[in-house]
């Protein structure tokens, strides 16, 4: 997320220049990822964690800064006390004139336990109005549009202290009350974006005295909203249960500013102080009276019980170098309460008992406070030490098949990467880590004693119960989608040749249970496999696109031969059953021993243009299970033959349905006990060959351990090859 640092510099009084704020915010786990703009609109590109919604803001950054430098942080009590003042001083003079009071805005709680707390305010004879120039640049800088004073109010405070509000138009809410209660099923309600929801029990709303008028922490609804007729207001600010908020989202696919904080804990102590920053800044831009005081219904305190702090286990999990006072110190510059416990004895059997803010709902544990000292301390400060440990050192399975693997991979010039283990739904439907069975031609071509099982096939995704966003929302079942974000990521930043790979689980329910089999991926774009092509065999620009492709594919194949060379197999073979989601044309699968162990090629136009991928990329999949099963290739060394080999090649021309496994089963079948060698050295099409075939020159070699050849033995042994590859429907070319 994007935040002003000029805004942040409002609550605290900073002496370091920016560069030097985002290096020390980022060492105490506030990562600052990136810095655009210059002076006043300077903006902080962040990346908070989950667990740290209370620095989505700028107060919650200013807190931090605050604690890092040890200077004074601008308190918001005051707004609360001025706006107290302000209303009595209306009450008063409304009843010096013999005006009658009015009667405090109603509110109604029928969930407790999902709406603990409820704050309002009203605001009468305001102005609806465009916000001011620096409200509306300051939200511009966070790429937020301007409204109207009110509205912008709203989203103002939310970016200012990370608590979410809401307007009303008083006038539009029936029956002049509000009701929080569930969602009756049948009931309707049009939030701001327009779209009609249709609600059930499961939802939670606000409602007025006939109708829902907002979706809890979610949106509010599109009949109460604030328009330029608007002349009063009732300000919303409550704290709503996170998991409820979470499943409204996902359940109506809304993710807002508003539910995104909801969904991982908002202060339950800044309801009312919310609320009267909002009413101060309507007041302030559009005039009006604050109607009498906040309406506050708390209906069930939140008081997080304190955590029992032990120096000992500070210094245990520390070491030595945090005494009891720069404990008390550095918490309490985050803002925790620490009262000592016990009388007199030793600093190593000291403790406090630490009450936790009501904006660090994170920390439920001593371990959490202990990692509070330690990061504002400051890792870096810490001397490095070996942990104690006895005992032998165990190595993890197949740790000697993985470094092969990975160094094979490092040498061939990829990086290792690592992406995230959740996906979408409809990735898990669009790619999956599972190959069919081998061709019933290669598994006739080995010893089926030989074979062993394939891995467990995955038949279901595993969902998350409360996953962060619908993107996320199952466990990956194929290392693809990671690749390829990783790929357009690098791409979007002009790296256009870049070749990475990673090795990770995959996840899923199989009929035996619940699978976590081991994958590699690799990518590369297409430039980089290009410029990776051997001094020499660069490719010729003046070659079709065609002919260009084909070539980049051979060069990706021959990466993949050199990571499958590194383990043990007696036949392997290529075929094209590749996965849907590669170019029918330029995809292949590896078969070794019958077991398809992986599958590579050129990703599908489609898919490339669906990610909007800015050049064609190449991925190939492997199956470490069923490497790992073949076992690691085992180097051996024998003598060069003392006799002569002997070489023929024969140019044959074949339908385009024969493929080579086919020619090579053929010459296997013939039992010749000297053939050394069968291989393909150059293909042909166009010119004299006609439509739907191909030319292909064959190349064989003969040797024997025992003797030199005669030429009437290779004349026989070759035309048993031309009369086999003949059977197949091959002219032999004179």
């Amino acid at each position: 997320m994007k935040l002003s640092v000029d805004w942040i510099r409002d609550f605290v009084d900073l002496t370091v220049d920016d560069r030097r704020l985002a290096e020390d915010l980022t060492n105490v786990g506030i990562a600052v990822e990136g810095i655009s703009g210059s002076g006043a609109d300077t903006v902080f590109e962040l990346e908070i964690g989950t667990n740290r919604p209370d620095a989505m803001n700028h107060y919650g950054v200013a807190r931090e800064a605050a604690a890092i430098y040890e200077v004074p942080l601008e308190p918001l009590s005051a707004v609360s006390s001025q706006l107290s003042a302000s209303a009595a001083k209306a009450a008063s003079a409304r009843a010096s004139s013999g005006t009658t009071g009015v009667v405090p805005f109603p509110i109604t709680v029928e969930e407790p336990v999902l709406c603990p707390r409820f704050s309002a305010r009203v605001i009468r004879g305001t102005r609806i109005k465009p916000s001011s120039e620096k409200i509306a640049h300051r939200l511009a800088l966070l790429d937020q549009r301007a409204i109207s004073n009110a509205v912008d109010a709203t989203n103002y405070v939310l970016w200012e202290i990370g608590k979410p509000t809401h307007v009303f138009d008083m006038d539009l809410i029936e029956g002049g009350r509000i009701v929080v209660r569930k969602g009756r099923d049948g009931e309707t309600l049009r939030t701001l974006d327009g779209v009609e929801r249709n609600l059930t029990s499961e939802d939670l709303v606000v409602c007025d005295a006939r109708k829902p008028v907002g979706l809890a922490g979610v949106m509010g609804g599109y009949d109460t909203m604030i328009t330029e007729k608007t002349r009063n207001i009732v300000i919303e600010s409550a704290w709503w249960d996170p998991g409820i908020v979470r499943k409204m989202a996902r359940r109506h696919g809304l993710h807002t500013d508003a539910s995104h904080r909801f969904e991982r804990g908002a202060d339950f102590e800044s309801t009312v102080v919310s609320c009267d920053l909002v009413a101060r800044m309507i007041l302030d831009s559009g005039g009006g009276d604050l109607v009498g005081d906040v309406v506050d219904v708390v209906s069930r305190p939140m008081d997080q019980a304190p955590v029992v702090l032990r120096v000992s286990e500070v210094r245990r999990i520390l070491g030595g170098g945090v005494d009891s006072g720069e404990i008390f110190r550095l918490l309490k510059r985050l803002g925790f309460t620490l009262i000592p416990e016990g009388q007199g004895g030793s600093q190593e059997d000291a403790q406090f008992r630490v009450h936790i803010p009501s904006w660090r709902l994170d920390v439920e544990r001593e371990i959490d406070v202990i990692e509070e000292i330690a990061r504002l301390h400051g890792y870096d400060k810490f001397p490095n030490t070996l942990p104690a440990y006895s005992g032998a050192v165990v190595e993890l399975p197949h740790a000697a098949m993985d470094a092969a693997f990975r160094g094979r991979a490092l040498a061939l010039g990829y990086n290792e990467a690592v992406s995230l283990t959740f996906i979408s739904h409809a990735d898990a439907e669009r790619f999956e880590a599972s190959f069919p069975s081998a061709p019933e031609a290669v598994r006739e071509s080995v010893d089926t004693a030989r074979l062993k099982p394939g891995p467990s096939q995955v038949t279901r995704v595993l969902e998350l119960e409360n996953p962060l966003s619908e993107e996320a929302s199952v466990m990956r079942t194929s290392l693809a989608p990671g690749m390829l974000d990783m790929l357009g990521w690098n791409l979007n930043r002009d790296v256009a040749e870049a070749r990475l790979f990673e090795m990770g689980s995959v996840y899923g329910l199989s009929s035996e249970g619940r699978v976590e089999p081991r994958w590699a991926c690799l990518g590369s774009t297409a430039a980089a496999v290009r410029a990776a092509l051997p001094v020499g065999g660069a490719l010729d620009v003046s070659k079709d696109e065609h002919a260009i492709a084909a070539e980049t594919f051979r060069g990706f194949k021959g990466d993949v031969e050199n990571l499958l060379a590194a383990f043990c197999w007696g036949y392997a073979s290529y075929d094209r059953e590749a996965a849907d989601y590669f170019h029918p044309g330029r995809s292949a699968r590896a078969v070794m021993d019958a077991i398809v162990v992986a599958q590579f090629g050129q990703i599908h136009p489609e898919v490339t243009a669906a990610r909007k991928l800015r050049q064609d990329v190449f991925l190939a999949e492997f199956d470490l299970e069923a490497l790992y099963e073949l076992g690691p290739r085992q180097r051996r060394f024998r003598p060069l033959g003392k006799y002569p080999a002997v070489e023929r090649d024969f140019s044959f021309v074949f339908p385009d349905a024969v493929t080579f496994i086919e020619m090579r089963k053929a010459v296997a079948e013939l039992v010749i006990a000297e053939l050394r060698e069968f291989r393909p050295v150059e293909i042909f099409r166009g010119g004299s060959i006609g439509a739907g075939k191909y030319s292909v020159l064959l190349r064989v070699r003969f040797q024997s351990a025992e003797r030199t050849l005669r030429e009437d033995e290779v004349a026989q042994w070759s035309g048993k090859i031309v009369g086999g590859l003949t059977k197949l429907g091959g002219v032999q070319r004179v």
